[in-house]
């Protein structure tokens, strides 16, 4: 799978993506490391326990991530999300969680592919 091609399976801004980090392979690079950052796994956990304000924080720097990364339809979804905790509802989030985590493993499958 070529880059362009992850880009466009997941939903992301290919040509925003080259224009901040130049090359593929550095493209690359960044992917494998938002594989193991924890911030959805801390959203997760955090909207099951009725943490907002942690939840809250976990969405905004995943939201913050995916812009970085042009993962366009990731950043929509976590985008929501955020301002929905920003407000502090919990049902809503969970309600926007099912979204989230669509897009999030969208994400991370394809990453897979990617550096496979």
């Amino acid at each position: 799978m070529t880059v362009q091609e992850f880009y466009e399976e997941v939903g992301g801004d290919y040509n925003d993506i080259m224009s901040r980090l130049r090359t593929e392979e550095r493209i690359k690079k960044f992917a494998g490391m938002f594989t193991r950052d924890e911030s959805y796994n801390t959203l997760i956990r955090c909207v099951n326990e009725g943490d907002a304000d942690e939840a809250f924080r976990a969405a905004h720097t995943m939201k913050g991530m995916c812009q970085n990364m042009a993962f366009t339809r990731l950043y929509q979804s976590s985008h929501a999300i955020t301002e929905i905790l920003r407000g502090k509802d919990m049902d809503g989030a969970k309600q926007m969680l099912d979204t989230v985590t669509e897009d999030y493993n969208i994400v991370i499958a394809g990453i897979q592919k990617l550096l496979a």
